[in-house]
């Protein structure tokens, strides 16, 4: 699930009534993770091989193919995978953060500079 969709459904939750439960939230799509990375590469121009293992755990517990999967009545994202894979990084809120806090010291610091 794209972060874009994740903030999108806690805004929405966050201003709305009061539920008194959980909201399951996920992504438009349904993907095995090595389909996924299999993408990737591809996008990447990366000739590695992908070679899923059924046997493999996934932070030690041994998932089926529906573990990971949202509930039915889970609210979905908007943000298709391939859509996310193709979005330049510059378009991407989080990709370039300001360092806002550091420029806010310094000012603050030319302020006490010139006051002394």
């Amino acid at each position: 699930m794209a972060a874009d969709d994740v903030a999108s459904g806690v805004g929405r939750i966050a201003v709305g009534p009061p539920l008194n439960g959980i909201v399951e939230i996920g992504g438009p799509e349904q993907f095995r993770v090595d389909e996924l990375v299999r993408q990737r590469l591809v996008s990447l121009k990366d000739p590695r091989e992908v070679i899923a293992d059924p046997n493999a755990r996934y932070s030690g517990a041994k998932l089926s193919e529906k573990t990971l999967l949202p509930g039915n009545n889970a609210q979905l994202g908007e943000i298709r995978f391939e859509t996310w894979l193709t979005q330049p990084a510059a378009q991407i809120p989080s990709a370039h953060p300001q360092p806002t806090g550091v420029a806010v010291m310094a000012k603050e610091k030319e302020k006490h500079e010139k006051a002394s």
